[in-house]
């Protein structure tokens, strides 16, 4: 039996180790870096290095790595067998997206399913169109069979480039639009002001607008406006805002981040589109891969994937499929299944292991004597949710972080979601745009009773932007978007003891089973990693209160530009 380490070395940088059958940690770069959306993981790596490995295993999204002088080695090979002459290295940098499948289909548990990655730019693949023509493009959709027998079968695929044109490769294969959702998504993105990673602010954004008929579709009949839309492979897409005068840009789009009395109708009525458009025609890939592949159940991965509202859509569109979405759709999630993957190609094993827990971070022993530095206080989940019942902003900092871009109460900042100013002051606090929305953590008991959960029991792992129930309208304005819904993860005690407790001692004092939950970074910054960052966080902005479940204190951090002042519970 070996030690095998997955890493990805794009944008989105993660190591997942494998111990042997068992996922040891899993790991993205900026964590560890404090550098957001890091690549080449090699802190990483160096985590694994105290276990051992045996067998490295490289996703990616290019062909070929770069190669280093004398040996010729990737770098990332060169680096590994400096401890361990006799690693062993597997490279599938050439089929990022099947890297997104098998992430996708081994956590889903599914033991047959179709896999769907909606991605920006996968892997770019040359397709034989004759003797004498070979089309060059980077995956962007793909439809896999994937069974546990019969392995993966790539039954669709579009290839997304800057030419105009590509032509069919098979019967099976096709070169089609070159600017596609995720593009889209980008395109809209940075005509907003954002960087083109950075559609999630769209995202937010979109609920505030609605159908323009002065503004031109992104998409038709499936296919990209290309009067609209400028492609710019791998990286990002363009709106051509110059062919349409309401779109023309009279100022700094930025401007109204921070300022919503400058907010254009074009702006929010744009970004309205995108999200419509693009969730409409993912979910005629997902009709797609029914057809192509027979199967109901139905996985989904790649950047898209992390789109909450679109992730919802689907839910109601397909009441008959089985939809898993998986919670670490980004590229940086191609390493956690991939190790499963190839631990039974290696061993010729069928082990199957789905995901149960998104709190895979690496264990570490915190050092808490960093707290003599600070006034602390012994307290009971009682008297922390006592404090935050009073408007006041807790942030919780436990075990093993998450993996993925979503805060599930071991690197959390909490607050009072019945406060009707309650978003303001902490998009405020965390230096986010006025417009952003933020996620709730609830009992899982409740979940239907405050939640359209059409069919689903629970929702562990925050991958839904969720409808309130109409009689509960109001209750927690903090954590209400504009359109009425809710980002919302269920707990329960098994899964996360501490969290829950303190979730339920709100729930006594407040009758609301909801703590107001976002991740513990500011704005531009990694979530926290270690005990230092989150010390170091609270010190530049105006939170004061930390939760340490694991050794039941609350500490008082005076900030930079606060008083030290502060009032204990």
């Amino acid at each position: 039996m070996s030690n095998i380490l997955v890493i990805n070395p794009g944008h989105n940088g993660s190591a997942a180790f494998w111990q042997h059958d068992k996922l040891k940690f899993y790991i993205e770069e900026e964590r560890l870096s404090r550098y957001k959306y890091d690549g080449n993981p090699y802190r990483g790596m160096v985590e694994a290095l105290q276990y051992g490995v045996d067998i490295l295993v490289i996703t990616g999204t290019s062909e070929e790595l770069p190669r280093l002088a004398w040996t010729g080695e990737d770098p990332y090979t060169a680096f590994l067998r400096k401890f361990n002459p006799k690693l062993k290295t597997i490279n599938i940098g050439a089929d990022h997206h099947f890297a997104h499948a098998c992430s996708a289909f081994v956590n889903s548990g599914f033991s047959k399913a179709a896999a769907v990655i909606i991605d920006g730019a996968g892997s770019r693949r040359g397709i034989k169109v004759s003797d004498e023509v070979t089309n060059y493009g980077f995956e962007t959709e793909t439809i896999f069979d994937c069974c546990w027998d019969d392995g993966f079968t790539r039954k669709y695929t579009v290839y997304g480039g800057n030419p105009d044109t590509f032509l069919a490769a098979s019967d099976s294969i096709y070169m089609d639009s070159s600017v596609t959702l995720v593009k889209a998504y980008e395109a809209v993105s940075e005509y907003l002001g954002f960087t083109f990673i950075e559609a999630g602010k769209t995202m937010g954004l979109a609920p505030y607008g609605q159908k323009d008929d002065s503004i031109p579709n992104l998409f038709v009949d499936g296919k990209a406006n290309r009067n609209m839309l400028i492609p710019n492979y791998p990286a990002g897409a363009h709106i051509d805002y110059n062919r349409i005068e309401k779109l023309r840009l009279k100022e700094d789009p930025k401007a109204w981040h921070t300022d919503p009395s400058k907010v254009t109708e074009e702006a929010m009525n744009l970004a309205w589109s995108v999200q419509q458009e693009t969730q409409e025609l993912a979910g005629d890939l997902i009709e797609k891969a029914v057809d192509m592949t027979g199967k109901k159940n139905i996985v989904i991965a790649g950047g898209y994937g992390l789109n909450c509202v679109a992730n919802y859509y689907y839910k109601k569109r397909f009441p008959d499929l089985n939809i898993y979405v998986d919670p670490v759709s980004h590229d940086g999630g191609t390493t956690i299944g991939t190790g499963i993957y190839f631990w039974n190609k290696e061993y010729e094993s069928k082990l199957k292991r789905p995901l149960t827990t998104l709190y895979l971070g690496p264990e570490r022993k915190e050092n808490y004597d960093l707290l003599e530095n600070y006034d602390t206080k012994d307290v009971t989940p009682a008297d922390v949710a006592k404090l935050i019942s009073e408007k006041n902003i807790v942030t919780i900092f436990q075990g093993r972080s998450e993996a993925g871009p979503r805060a599930l109460g071991n690197r959390s900042i909490l607050y009072d979601p019945t406060d009707p100013q309650g978003k303001d002051v902490v998009n405020k606090v965390k230096g986010r745009e006025w417009f952003r929305p933020f996620a709730g953590s609830m009992l899982k008991e409740y979940f239907e009773e405050w939640f359209e959960t059409y069919g689903m029991e629970e929702s562990p792992f925050m991958m839904y932007a969720m409808d309130f129930k109409s009689d509960k309208h109001g209750e927690c304005p903090a954590i209400t978007h504009v359109d009425g819904t809710c980002r919302i993860q269920t707990v329960t005690r098994e899964q996360n003891e501490a969290y829950y407790d303190l979730i339920e001692e709100f729930r006594k004092i407040t009758g609301v089973p909801i703590l107001f939950n976002t991740s513990f970074n500011l704005a531009g910054e990694p979530l926290v990693e270690t005990l230092e960052d989150a010390l170091h966080t609270m010190e530049n902005c105006d939170i004061k209160y930390m939760y340490l479940p694991e050794v039941g204190k609350l500490v008082m951090v005076a900030s930079e530009q606060t008083e030290e002042d502060s009032q204990t519970p």
